[in-house]
């Protein structure tokens, strides 16, 4: 007897196979969907946290502020406690930080590159001995073009007025490392010179406005490292470092040397004008803000992403 013949529906198979297509199609982009809506929760969910984190450092920042006016009148001591090493403080009700402050003018202004007229020779004649310190030490291989794009950024290319007030209105400065990177970058992509990324830079230099009040543009001399001791008087760096410690008196150490002691450069007493890092945790994470406590006013509030 013969056997059946079975038909095979071949457009149905055709439409199955298709149906199965479009569904593992639809899967996949559902699956790519949720992957960057995840991802994008989580973004979500870290920048809220971020702000909470913002929130929680101006809360943290005013109460630094409140200890701080509680020492206005022993600075002196709180300060030099602080520039020695970082200080935790804690208390029952949350408050968790580590301060750390450093004088905020412990080294030569970058800007003074920038200034030279008579009443700021001093400053700027340390600026100019100092990169070329570095420019030697650290072979650069075109320290004069380095140099003319530092200045052209401090000026923005404006000609100065020979008033120093004048100076004033009109110049721009660098008031932060980051501003200063920038110039080093631009500095490599003409030179391809990539050794001045390598030069501790803040080992040297500060980046700071230039103040109102001429006497007031001096170095804190008792926190200098001992690389700008070198470079200003020209010093072997490893004889320094075996004598030098940052705290200590410039005066007393450059006098026991034989060298002069620059009262025109260098501060002669405490300075009151420091800067300030705080650390603190928040949702498992590091944060950190920073501030300038110059002549007992406290400002310049500045808040970073996680640490």
């Amino acid at each position: 007897m013969d056997k059946p013949i079975k038909f095979i529906n071949k457009r149905a198979n055709n439409r199955s196979g298709f149906a199965l297509l479009l569904t593992l199609s639809i899967l996949a982009i559902v699956i790519s969907l949720s992957s960057v809506l995840v991802g994008y929760m989580s973004t979500v969910s870290q920048s809220a946290n971020d702000t909470k984190a913002l929130i929680q450092a101006n809360i943290f920042y005013k109460d630094v502020q409140n200890i701080l006016n509680k020492y206005e009148k022993d600075k002196e001591n709180f300060y030099t406690t602080l520039y020695e090493s970082p200080i935790p403080i804690a208390s029952d009700s949350g408050f968790d930080i580590l301060i750390n402050c450093k004088p905020l003018s412990n080294g030569v202004n970058i800007n003074w590159l920038a200034f030279d007229n008579k009443s700021m020779k001093s400053q700027s004649e340390a600026a100019h001995k100092t990169l070329r310190y570095i420019a030697q030490q650290y072979n650069i291989s075109n320290p004069n073009l380095l140099e003319d794009m530092i200045t052209f950024r401090i000026k923005q290319g404006t000609l100065l007025d020979s008033e120093f007030q004048e100076r004033l209105k009109k110049r721009k400065v660098i008031l932060s490392y980051s501003e200063f990177e920038k110039i080093l970058y631009e500095y490599i992509q003409k030179e391809n010179d990539i050794n001045v990324i390598r030069i501790p830079w803040n080992r040297y230099f500060v980046f700071n406005d230039i103040d109102k009040n001429i006497k007031n543009n001096l170095i804190y001399g008792n926190y200098i490292s001992a690389e700008l001791i070198s470079a200003l008087y020209n010093i072997d760096i490893v004889t320094v470092k075996s004598d030098w410690v940052e705290g200590n008196d410039l005066n007393t150490f450059l006098n026991n040397i034989g060298l002069k002691f620059d009262k025109k450069l260098f501060v002669q007493k405490f300075y009151a004008r420091s800067k300030c890092e705080v650390y603190y945790n928040y949702m498992n994470h590091r944060f950190k803000f920073t501030f300038n406590d110059i002549d007992n006013e406290v400002k310049d509030f500045e808040f970073y992403e996680r640490q």
